[in-house]
């Protein structure tokens, strides 16, 4: 089998027994609805490709709006709405120098999810 086909399979337990003091010790543990439902959100900012590579531009250097539309072969109109969005998100901060805005990835939280998601990634090729 290749990996292709090794990662669709899925092993089912035959047993039907409820190991309840690790679920117990689960259910105590997981962050409440609200918590998962934010971070559910949080990780949705990550599921389109422009703000994947805004962020990775941003990785490297900040950027202008003009920059990064020119790394992205891209209207300045489309990468104002995904920073926008990663703004709000707090993924991405901004300072002014003059009349031209900078940004940069807000903190090194947000510079560990990108490498190691792509640490990941490159685990298995």
């Amino acid at each position: 089998m290749n990996n292709q086909t090794d990662s669709k399979k899925v092993d089912l337990c035959s047993c039907t027994v409820i190991h309840n003091d690790i679920v117990q010790k689960v259910k105590e543990s997981i962050p409440d609805e609200e918590v998962m439902f934010d971070l559910s959100e949080f990780f949705k900012v990550f599921s389109d490709s422009t703000r994947i590579k805004i962020l990775s531009s941003l990785l490297i250097s900040e950027m202008c709006v003009c920059d990064l539309a020119a790394v992205l072969s891209t209207s300045k109109s489309a990468i104002s709405h995904q920073l926008r969005l990663l703004k709000a998100f707090r993924l991405v901060k901004n300072r002014k120098a003059g009349k031209v805005v900078y940004y940069s990835l807000s903190d090194d939280h947000v510079k560990s999810i990108i490498e190691l998601g792509l640490a990941h990634l490159s685990e298995n090729q």
